[in-house]
């Protein structure tokens, strides 16, 4: 059972490709810095194995249940090399995704075996949850406007629309399976409204 220090906190950023969230996480973590030791870290990757694999993962067309398997591998070895004893000395922990987006993803996305993600899940890390997850949220022709000055997409960002509803919808019914932990982002709102959010919640949350 992890054991985790007073003051650590395990933050999730989730949504679609396009949603922003990327935009603001590093915000977001400058501005959590003013109450401690903070690491930024994303799926997949966060190790150098990761980042390996997340390459392969981003670039190399795969059955998707080859894709779930390798994203959960990822996600080993970032849980035990990164987040855990990251969690265990009391530092906040801010991923950029963590297993709601195989939910999502591999799983609304690409029809992956819910059940199949659940034992994944559970065997790379069953004690583990985060405390905060914070879903930006928007249509997916809004994420798909933004995403079409981006000359470089990788083989995700270049799925159909279809593929996105999709996803959002996989992480809407995630978030509500787990109110608890998840906050919604009006991600259609203004950078500055959006960031008027984040402050609210860092004072709230974290």
């Amino acid at each position: 059972m992890l054991q985790k220090m007073t003051g650590s906190k395990f933050i999730t950023f989730e949504g679609i490709d396009g949603a922003g969230k990327s935009t603001h996480i590093a915000w977001f973590v400058d501005t959590l810095r003013q109450k401690g030791e903070v690491l930024l870290t994303r799926e997949p990757g966060g190790t150098p194995l990761g980042e390996n694999l997340r390459e392969m993962l981003l670039n190399y067309p795969m059955h998707p249940e080859t894709e779930a398997m390798l994203m959960f591998a990822t996600r080993l070895e970032h849980v035990e090399k990164v987040i855990k004893p990251a969690l265990q000395q009391g530092i906040r922990v801010v991923s950029d995704r963590f297993s709601d987006a195989s939910f999502a993803y591999q799983g609304g996305g690409r029809g992956v075996n819910m059940d199949k993600l659940e034992q994944l899940e559970h065997w790379v890390h069953g004690d583990l949850q985060p405390d905060l997850t914070l879903l930006f949220d928007l249509p997916v022709e809004i994420a798909r406007q933004r995403l079409s000055n981006n000359l470089t997409l990788d083989r995700f960002e270049q799925e159909k629309s279809n593929f996105f509803e999709r996803v959002r919808q996989a992480y809407l019914k995630r978030s509500q399976q787990f109110p608890q932990r998840f906050v919604l982002i009006d991600a259609t709102k203004t950078p500055d409204k959006v960031k008027e959010k984040l402050e609210e919640i860092i004072l709230t949350h974290c």
